[in-house]
């Protein structure tokens, strides 16, 4: 059994909006300080593989195919066993 994070974020070249909104929110409130803010998607998983390379392998597919749109959209996991 092995865990996994993935994250998912805008890549860089791409606008966020969301980004953007949050960004003048935290200033409205007084939050200065940011000079930037990107939101992105964070997912926790659990998968039954057999090795370490075999859960990575899948999981950069379930990334590619459904996850993460890669054409406007990065993404990067970590696995452990769990």
């Amino acid at each position: 059994m092995f865990k996994a994070i993935v994250y998912v974020t805008l890549k860089e070249s791409v606008l966020d909006p969301q980004g953007n909104a949050v960004k003048s929110s935290l200033h409205s409130l007084g939050f200065d300080e940011v000079s930037d803010t990107r939101i992105g998607k964070y997912m926790e998983m659990e998968l039954n593989a057999p090795s370490l390379e075999a859960a990575q392998e899948r999981l950069k597919e379930m990334c590619e195919k459904l996850l993460a749109n890669t054409v406007i959209e990065d993404y990067r996991f970590e696995v452990t066993e769990g």
